[in-house]
C-alpha cells in the first residue's frame, strides 16, 4: 500500500514540476515573444509630455493657449500629499509597495471574474496604466495586458517609484482637455492644485477610470458617486480622518465651465498672441510649436497694452457717436423681448464686444428707451444716455422692440452696476495702434482693430494705407540732407504741373486752400503746407529723396517716384511708420521692431533670448566709447540711418507741430518732450497721428477697411490724435520729460522770421543750425536786412 501511495505522489510530483515548467516555458516563451519588440526605458531620458503653446505679456501675464492639450508639468515634491493619497487609494493602493505589477491585485481579479464572469479594476497597477500610457493603445486585450505587465516591470526598474508617480500625474488624461492634475485642477475649479480642498483632490482622483463619463461638468451624479468611492478608500487606509470624511461626502460639487468673458484670466492682447502664434509656427513647424510645452515672453507690457485698446475702443467709439446711427444689426422677436426666460436665454448667446455689454429693447417710450442686458434688471436710456438723441426726438425712429443693441459703462472699472450705462454701436470704422522702444525696437503695445472676434486682420502690420502729411518728417529730413535748414525760405504759392499720365493739370493745394507766401522749412511742417513740401520735393530732385527716405526702413519700391511723395501717397502699415519715427527719437539709428523677449521650454530651459540691435544714446554707448563691459560685450549695434544732427532737426521741428501746428491737440498731456506729425489723406480716407519722446514711439491709424471718406472734419488731429493722445497720457503717466540728447554740432542762433537769415537786431527768433550751415551777418545784410545802428541813421 505504501509502495503505491509513494509512487502516486511521485506521479503527481513529476506531474507538477512538469506542469511547472512547461509554464515556465510558456511564460517565458510569452515574455521573448513579447518583450523583444518592447522598449528598454532608460534612466535620464525625458517622457515627451505633450504641453500647448503659452504666451505671456512681459510682467508675465498670460495672454493665449494653443495646444489641444491643456497641461501644467508639476514635480514630485510639489504635489501636494492628499493628491498622492487619493490616487493610490482609488487606483493602486500598493503601489509603493510592489515591483511595478501587484500580483495579489492579479490574483483577486483573476478570482473575482472566475467567480462572476466580471472584469474589476483590481489588476492594473498606477506603473501598468502609465506604461500603457507612454507606449500602448487603449484596445482592451489580453495581449495588451501582457505587454502592459512586461513594460511596467522595466519601468519600476529604471525609475524610482516618485518618477513614475510624477510621470503618471503629469501625462494621465483627465476629462476636457485637461492633461495632468494641475492642468485638471484649473480647467474644473480654476485655482492651483494646491488650492483644493479633500473633495475636490477626490473628484480629480476619481477620473481616470472614465473622464468623459466621470467628469463633474458633464455628470454631476455620476462623478459624485466615484468622488464619493474614492474619499470611502481614503477613509478606510486611514488617510482622511472620520470628521474630514464626512463633511467631504457632503460637499456640493463646486466644478463648473470657465466663464467666457474670462478666459480664465487670460489678458487680452488677441493681435498680439496671433503674432506670436506665426512666429512660432514659423521657427518650430506646427506640431511642435503646439506640443512642446514653449513658454514665450513677449516685450509688451500689461498695463500700456490695455492702455492702447482702451484708447482704441473708446475713440473708435466717440467717431461713431458724431456720424449717424446705423441702427441694430440684429434683432429677436417682440415676444422673445418680453419673455425674460427667453430673453435671458438669447442674452446668454450673445459675447460682450470690446468691453460693451449686448442688451435687447424691450420697450419705447417718448425719448426714453427699455433695454434688458443679462442678469441685471432692466435699464431705461434717456436722452442723457443716448448720443444720438436729443430730447425732441422719437427713440423709435432709432430702434424697435426686441433689437439687439450694445451698452457701454461710463465708468469701466464699475461694470457690475447697473447704472450709468450709455448706447454705443460697434463702428464700422477701424483703427490701429503700434508702441514700441525706439532705442531697441521692443514692441510695448500693439492694437490691430476694434474688435478681434470680429476682424482678425491686423492692421498695425498688415495695412499699408496712404500715409498723407505723417510722411513729411522723411522729406524734411531728406531736405536737411540736401542743403536746407530749419529756416530756409520755400514759395507757398500757387503751382500747375502737367503730367502726360493725366487727363488733366495736377493742381495741389494747401488743406485750408489758402497760400501764404515765402515760408520757412520749420512753419511749412508745422503746418504742413502741401505747396511748400512739393516744391522742397523738386529742389531735392525725386531720386535722392527716395534714396534719402528709403534708410528709414521704408522699402524704395513702395515710394513713389512721383512728386506725389510730398504729399503722402506712398502706403505703409503703422508698424512701418513707428520705425521710421524711431530714427527720430533715437538720435538717427534704424532698429528693428521684435515682439519676442524669450522662449522657454520644458522646466525653463531657454532656447531664445532676444538679443537686438540697439540704438547709440545716452542708454547705450556707442562702439568704441569706453572698453566693453561683461554687461554690454554682446550688444549689437543698429546702424545709423541718418545723422544725430539731421534727427534732432526734424525731432525738434515736430514737437512744434505739437506746440503751434496742427498737433496742439496733444498739449492737453502738459509735456514739453513730445513731437508729432498729423497725416490726412486725399477726401479724409485715411487719418493718422505718430509721435514720440526720446523713449516711446506710437503710431495710430483710422479709417474703413473698404476706401471711403472719413467724413469732411475727420483729419489725422480729430480722429487719429485722440487715440495717440490718451495712450500717451497712459503710459508716459509716472515717466519724466526725456528730450532726446542735443548733438554738440548744434547751436542756437537769431534769425530774422521773414527771410531767414541772421537777425541783425535783437528782435529776431531763435532757430537751431548745424555748425557748419549757420547763417553769416554778411548773408542778412546782402538780403537787404539792416543793422541797429543803420536802423537809428534812417530816422534822421
Amino acid at each position: 500500500m505504501w509502495t503505491s501511495i509513494y509512487r502516486t505522489l511521485i506521479w503527481i510530483a513529476a506531474s507538477l514540476l512538469s506542469l511547472s515548467l512547461v509554464t515556465c516555458l510558456i511564460a517565458g516563451g510569452i515574455y521573448w515573444h513579447f518583450a523583444r519588440h518592447l522598449p528598454h526605458p532608460k534612466p535620464g531620458i525625458a517622457v515627451k509630455l505633450h504641453e500647448p503653446l503659452r504666451i505671456y505679456t512681459a510682467d508675465h501675464k498670460l495672454i493665449g493657449v494653443y495646444g489641444k492639450q491643456k497641461r501644467i508639468p508639476i514635480q514630485y515634491a510639489d504635489i501636494p500629499k492628499q493628491v498622492i493619497n487619493a490616487f493610490v487609494a482609488a487606483e493602486d493602493d500598493r503601489f509603493f509597495e510592489h515591483p511595478g505589477v501587484d500580483y495579489q491585485g492579479i490574483v483577486r481579479a483573476a478570482v473575482h471574474l472566475l467567480a462572476t464572469g466580471r472584469k474589476t479594476q483590481g489588476g492594473s497597477t498606477i506603473t501598468m496604466q502609465l506604461a500603457r500610457d507612454l507606449y500602448l493603445s487603449d484596445k482592451r486585450t489580453f495581449t495588451r495586458k501582457i505587454k502592459e505587465t512586461i513594460l511596467a516591470l522595466r519601468l519600476n526598474d529604471t525609475f524610482s517609484k516618485q518618477e513614475i508617480f510624477q510621470l503618471y500625474v503629469n501625462k494621465i488624461y483627465l476629462g476636457k482637455g485637461a492633461y495632468g492634475v494641475a492642468a485638471a485642477a484649473q480647467t474644473y475649479y480654476h485655482k492651483p492644485l494646491a488650492q483644493l480642498d479633500i473633495a475636490e483632490i477626490a473628484m480629480i482622483a476619481g477620473l481616470p477610470k472614465a473622464p468623459s463619463a466621470f467628469n463633474p461638468i458633464n455628470n454631476p451624479s455620476r462623478a459624485k458617486t466615484r468622488r464619493n468611492y474614492v474619499l470611502a478608500r481614503m477613509h478606510d487606509l486611514g488617510q482622511i480622518s472620520d470628521k474630514a470624511y464626512q463633511q467631504a461626502k457632503q460637499a456640493v460639487i463646486t466644478a463648473q465651465q470657465p466663464p467666457t468673458a474670462k478666459q480664465n484670466d487670460r489678458f487680452k492682447a488677441p493681435y498680439i498672441a496671433a503674432m506670436v502664434r506665426k512666429k512660432m509656427i514659423a521657427r518650430y513647424g506646427a506640431q511642435k510649436a503646439y506640443t512642446a510645452g514653449f513658454d514665450v515672453v513677449t516685450t509688451i507690457t500689461s498695463a500700456r497694452q490695455k492702455a492702447a485698446r482702451k484708447a482704441i475702443h473708446n475713440n473708435l467709439r466717440a467717431y461713431a457717436k458724431r456720424h449717424a446711427w446705423n441702427g441694430a444689426s440684429r434683432s429677436v422677436s417682440a415676444q422673445v423681448a418680453k419673455t425674460k426666460a427667453q430673453r435671458q436665454q438669447k442674452l446668454a448667446e450673445l459675447q460682450p464686444v470690446a468691453g460693451t455689454r449686448p442688451a435687447i429693447v424691450t420697450g419705447l417710450n417718448g425719448d426714453t428707451i427699455s433695454v434688458a442686458i443679462r442678469n441685471a434688471k432692466r435699464i431705461k436710456l434717456g436722452p442723457q444716455d443716448n448720443p444720438w438723441l436729443s430730447s425732441n426726438h422719437d427713440a423709435s425712429k432709432m430702434v424697435d422692440i426686441g433689437d439687439i443693441v450694445y451698452l457701454h459703462h461710463a465708468d469701466s472699472s464699475a461694470e457690475a452696476n447697473d447704472t450709468d450705462w450709455r448706447l454705443t454701436e460697434h463702428p464700422e470704422v477701424e483703427g490701429a495702434l503700434v508702441s514700441l522702444d525706439p532705442h531697441n525696437g521692443a514692441i510695448q503695445a500693439l492694437v490691430g482693430g476694434y474688435d478681434y472676434d470680429q476682424s482678425k486682420f491686423n492692421r498695425a502690420t498688415q495695412a499699408h494705407r496712404q500715409t498723407g502729411s505723417s510722411f513729411k518728417p522723411f522729406l524734411y529730413s531728406a531736405a536737411l540732407a540736401n542743403g536746407f535748414t530749419a529756416a530756409t525760405i520755400v514759395n507757398d504759392a500757387p503751382i500747375v504741373y502737367q503730367d502726360a499720365s493725366l487727363d488733366e493739370s495736377w493742381r495741389p493745394q494747401n488743406y485750408s486752400g489758402k497760400y501764404f507766401g515765402p515760408t520757412r522749412l520749420r512753419t511749412g511742417l508745422v503746418h504742413s503746407r502741401n505747396l511748400v513740401s512739393i516744391r522742397v520735393l523738386r529742389r531735392i530732385g525725386i531720386n535722392p529723396a527716395v534714396n534719402h527716405i528709403s534708410q528709414f526702413g521704408l522699402g524704395e519700391k513702395q515710394l513713389p517716384h512721383s512728386l506725389s511723395l510730398a504729399l503722402g501717397s506712398a502706403s505703409f502699415s503703422p508698424l512701418q511708420m513707428a520705425r521710421g519715427y524711431a530714427v527720430f527719437a533715437n538720435n538717427g539709428f534704424l532698429i528693428s521692431p521684435h515682439l519676442i523677449k524669450t522662449i522657454k521650454r520644458g522646466q525653463g530651459e531657454t532656447v531664445y533670448r532676444a538679443n537686438p540691435e540697439r540704438a547709440c544714446s545716452d542708454r547705450i554707448a556707442c562702439p568704441g566709447q569706453q572698453q566693453p563691459s561683461s554687461s554690454t560685450r554682446n550688444l549689437q549695434y543698429a546702424p545709423r540711418a541718418i545723422p544725430a544732427d539731421n534727427a534732432y532737426i526734424v525731432g525738434d521741428m515736430m514737437r512744434d507741430v505739437i506746440k503751434n501746428g496742427t498737433g496742439r491737440g496733444a498739449l492737453k498731456l502738459h509735456r514739453e518732450d513730445l513731437s508729432g506729425k498729423t497725416g490726412t489723406t486725399n477726401k479724409q480716407i485715411d487719418a493718422w497721428f505718430g509721435g514720440f519722446n526720446a523713449n516711446l514711439v506710437t503710431v495710430c491709424w483710422v479709417g474703413f477697411d473698404q476706401l471711403k471718406s472719413l467724413g469732411h472734419y475727420e483729419t489725422g488731429a480729430h480722429a487719429a490724435l485722440p487715440i495717440w493722445t490718451d495712450f500717451m497720457g497712459a503710459a508716459l503717466a509716472d515717466a519724466s520729460t526725456t528730450l532726446p540728447s542735443k548733438p554738440d554740432d548744434i547751436v542756437d542762433v537769431k534769425i530774422n522770421p521773414d527771410t531767414g537769415q541772421r537777425a541783425l537786431h535783437s528782435s529776431g527768433i531763435n532757430e537751431i543750425f548745424r555748425k557748419q550751415n549757420v547763417p553769416t551777418k554778411a548773408e542778412a545784410k546782402r538780403s537787404g536786412q539792416r543793422s541797429p545802428s543803420e536802423d537809428v541813421q534812417s530816422l534822421f
